[in-house]
């Protein structure tokens, strides 16, 4: 009895011993995670990683003349530097030559012959200008019938009545959409060039636009919604004035990305909530496959269409990379272990880049399948032992729960590794929240949606967005049936 007694106050107190180790483990894997927040780099990327996402940030060291080697491993790679020139800008010669006097040589007195050339390039910036176009529309009348008047008319205005063209509406729209520049400071700048204009009015030209654009829009949505597989993904939105809400509720704008290269799409849809209705409704019937991150409002229309559910392994990936940040500084451990697998995954990604839709099925049978299986292992044997609020605990729980979403990606050669394509799509939009900060009306926000569409649409097409824009705000008022607005879709005019 007594041996029993102590042997069950010593489970007791082992016990008591492992939940105050583990809560000490929190505690300090919280105080890491705000030092790090604080202090710490923001990107994924650990020393002596490959890069395996693109990030917005550029490499700010100064120029140097000499091209540095970047060592890699297999090969070494040259650092570029300086800025590079477009072939396609226009180019002005300016000749020079020498002086008559100065084509004479100095030693024996004869007249200088031409043997060539020497070309540089400089570039020349030309400041932005407004000038006024005058619409003069001539009259005619007949001097025997009384009251016979016609009036020539002019082509249809993006915005009618409106003293807005189709090159001023794109140069806003590329500004605050593409370059965050809020519309504010651009009333700003066109003050200084003589053109005063108040929020209000650009504000109402934008919510124009984005009503012009509206056929586009749902040309794109169709062409989206017919592909096997879409992205989709949710950031949030503050609307100041929405109906029922007060200004500090979060409403969601929602990214769906689709398409091959010279076909694809990104729609923007503006949302008051996140809920599985709102995923419900923007996916409709879509019965194909849906590539997302680990938010369950996806599931109920996956259930109900019957939608192959895809997982992202950048999200899990980013779960054990915070992990890794949140170990004592020099030490290595699980998420190392982890991070280790998941890398090698990406790895075989990136080297079946160029090779069509079978032998990239065929490879991640033969190569990628083993690695997902040793990763399951490990996990099946790591997982019990590992206190589940600890930054390693939420990864590894993550990882357990969504890895039949995780693997799908195996199972076909076009499907995607990860949801980067959505997240791309959608940082355009983010950057640009830290500038403008909210929309003032619900109008603004789906017309901020419907032209982050088409300018995101336009630049996975590689189309310059400023000079497509221009296209589509003068050649849209024209059109005259569904062939016409069809013309101007991002991946017609990519394959013109």
């Amino acid at each position: 009895m007594i041996k029993a007694a102590l042997q069950a106050e010593n489970d007791a107190l082992r016990a008591q011993l492992e939940r105050q180790q583990a809560r000490i483990q929190q505690l300090e894997e919280a105080l890491r995670s705000v030092m790090q927040r604080q202090y710490g780099a923001s990107s994924e990327q650990s020393p002596g990683q490959t890069s395996l996402f693109d990030e917005p940030e550029a490499d700010t060291d100064e120029e140097v003349a000499s091209e540095p080697a970047v060592p890699v491993a297999g090969h070494q790679r040259r650092r570029a530097r300086g800025p590079r020139i477009s072939p396609d800008l226009p180019r002005v010669d300016v000749i020079h030559d020498l002086d008559p006097s100065e084509r004479v040589c100095a030693e024996h007195g004869c007249e200088l012959t031409p043997m060539g050339e020497e070309t540089s390039e400089q570039l020349q910036f030309i400041p932005a200008q407004v000038q006024v176009t005058r619409h003069i529309c001539r009259k005619y009348t007949c001097q025997q019938c009384e009251g016979h008047v016609v009036t020539a008319r002019k082509p249809p205005q993006p915005i009618p009545k409106s003293m807005a063209t189709a090159s001023l509406l794109a140069w806003i729209v590329v500004s605050k959409y593409m370059d965050a520049l809020p519309l504010y400071r651009q009333c700003e700048i066109f003050k200084r060039i003589g053109f005063e204009v108040d929020r209000t009015t650009l504000a109402n030209w934008m919510i124009s636009c984005g009503r012009l654009i509206q056929p586009l829009i749902n040309l794109m949505r169709e062409h989206a919604l017919r592909q096997p597989y879409v992205h989709m993904d949710e950031t949030t939105v503050q609307v100041l004035a929405e109906p029922g809400r007060t200004p500090q509720s979060k409403s969601y704008m929602w990214v769906t990305t689709a398409g091959p290269p010279g076909e694809r799409v990104a729609l923007f849809d503006y949302r008051p909530s996140r809920s599985a209705a709102t995923a419900k409704e923007l996916l409709g019937d879509y019965t194909g496959s849906l590539m997302v991150d680990g938010y369950e409002g996806y599931q109920p229309a996956c259930a109900t269409n019957s939608i192959r559910r895809l997982g992202c392994w950048a999200h899990a990936r980013r779960k054990f990379v915070e992990a890794q940040r949140l170990q004592a500084k020099g030490k290595t451990g699980k998420p190392d272990q982890a991070l280790a697998l998941i890398n090698k995954l990406y790895v075989i990604e990136r080297s079946l880049k160029d090779v069509d839709t079978q032998a990239r099925h065929d490879a991640r049978q033969a190569q990628s399948r083993p690695v997902l299986d040793e990763l399951r292992a490990w996990l099946q044997k790591t997982l019990p032992g590992t206190p589940p609020k600890t930054a390693l605990g939420k990864a590894m729980n993550y990882l357990h729960n969504q890895w039949p979403r995780l693997i799908g990606y195996v199972e076909h050669g076009d499907y995607p590794i990860d949801n980067n394509r959505a997240e791309n799509a959608i940082r355009p939009f983010v950057v640009g929240r830290k500038n403008w900060l909210f929309s003032q009306s619900t109008r603004g926000a789906e017309a901020s949606a419907n032209l982050y569409s088409l300018i995101e649409t336009a630049r996975a097409n590689d189309l310059e967005p400023m000079r497509y824009l221009m296209r589509v705000f003068e050649e849209l008022p024209k059109t005259q049936s569904v062939a016409d607005v069809e013309a101007l879709l991002p991946g017609r005019l990519a394959d013109g």
